[in-house]
């Protein structure tokens, strides 16, 4: 194989009708990560979250289960929901002709909806959306018959660690969020999974990160390998910016977890960085083909968060990592508009693996 192999050409991070088509071929037809469902914890706890075109209602019922209805009122087409978050008491309400929901979907109500006889509250309930819980997370699907959860997206920790159980052992469903920043980046959402892909890049734009991970700097990514997790500094104490002690192992990482850093792509949309006493996980969610909104949350274990524990120095790793991965994918951005990157650029061989990313596009896209 030659020592560099093309990229996907310009126009695939820039042109509205090929972001249009990844809007639907992608992102609403795969899983989507999209909210934390310990922040929906009582009946009627609510928000609202964009999957490709469409917005989305995540509730909690009465029965205490989480459901996903498009944000859409069966009448008339009006937004059910303007507000990002809040609580409703009983029903969802239209505020233009005030048709009701229960927090099951089924039409709870209408102005004269008793003359109506005929109406099938069932039928013209909310549209119901797929969801599951992986991870503490509600993931959504718009497809009518989704992909398998299974193979898609738990398939994404399974290639990636080697088997299930390696990401069980954090217990993600079981930490607390200790802290969320959430990141406005005037770039494609390919070029933000690209960079997470990579560690080309590492040794020029990441100081803080290779003074903790030195393999890093020698331009291999934690996904390069199959199983494998970057080892600590032996200076480092922890997974901080400064190398100091963080907290202790979350209870079952196992020891050959230890001191390690792995890092999971779960296509389309998630990153998931685990240490052994935190993980960090990033959800995109695309709003056009040069801006992405980039939701990163910091987990921790219960213990730390409820105890108020300083967590600033784990926080400011990563945060800043984020801010010099974002930084460099906006610097980045520009240049897919010019005539130089018409035909693409090249990959090195460190980072060879990114062309199965596109590939995969690709394959979306012709699907």
């Amino acid at each position: 194989m030659p020592s560099l192999i093309p990229t996907l050409p310009g126009r695939s991070y820039t042109d509205p009708a090929i972001f249009a088509e990844e809007q639907r071929k992608i992102f609403e037809s795969l899983w989507h990560c999209a909210v934390r469902s310990d922040e929906l914890a009582e009946p009627g706890a609510f928000k609202t979250v964009q999957i490709g075109r469409e917005s989305v209602i995540v509730v909690r019922g009465r029965d205490r289960m989480l459901r996903a209805f498009l944000n859409v009122c069966r009448h008339r087409g009006a937004r059910l929901c303007v507000e990002p978050e809040g609580r409703v008491k009983r029903t969802i309400k239209c505020s233009y002709h005030a048709w009701a929901y229960d927090l099951d979907g089924r039409l709870a109500a209408a102005p004269n909806l008793v003359k109506m006889p005929d109406v099938d509250r069932e039928e013209y309930g909310m549209l119901a959306v797929h969801l599951r819980e992986w991870l503490g997370y509600a993931w959504l699907c718009l497809e009518r018959e989704p992909p398998s959860f299974e193979e898609t997206v738990m398939g994404a920790a399974t290639e990636r660690l080697g088997d299930l159980a390696s990401i069980d052992r954090y217990h993600v469903d079981k930490l607390a969020l200790g802290r969320r920043i959430v990141y406005d980046v005037r770039a494609n959402w390919k070029l933000i999974v690209e960079n997470f892909m990579e560690c080309y890049h590492c040794a020029t734009i990441h100081p803080e990160l290779t003074a903790v991970l030195p393999e890093f700097a020698g331009g291999y990514a934690a996904q390069y390998y199959v199983g494998h997790g970057a080892l600590f500094a032996e200076r480092a104490e922890g997974f901080t910016v400064d190398g100091s002690k963080g907290f202790a192992k979350l209870p079952d990482v196992s020891a050959e977890q230890d001191r390690r850093y792995y890092a999971i792509t779960v296509k389309p949309q998630v990153f998931i960085n685990l240490v052994p006493d935190h993980v960090i996980l990033h959800r995109m969610f695309p709003l056009a083909a040069d801006r992405t909104v980039v939701e990163c949350d910091w987990l921790y274990h219960p213990d730390v968060v409820a105890g108020g524990a300083d967590i600033s120095k784990s926080v400011e790793l990563f945060h800043l990592v984020n801010e010099q991965d974002f930084e460099a994918c906006e610097r980045t951005q520009p240049g897919m508009s010019s005539r130089a990157y018409d035909g693409g650029g090249v990959l090195v061989p460190s980072e060879h693996h990114i062309s199965a990313f596109h590939r995969w596009v690709g394959e979306r896209l012709a699907g």
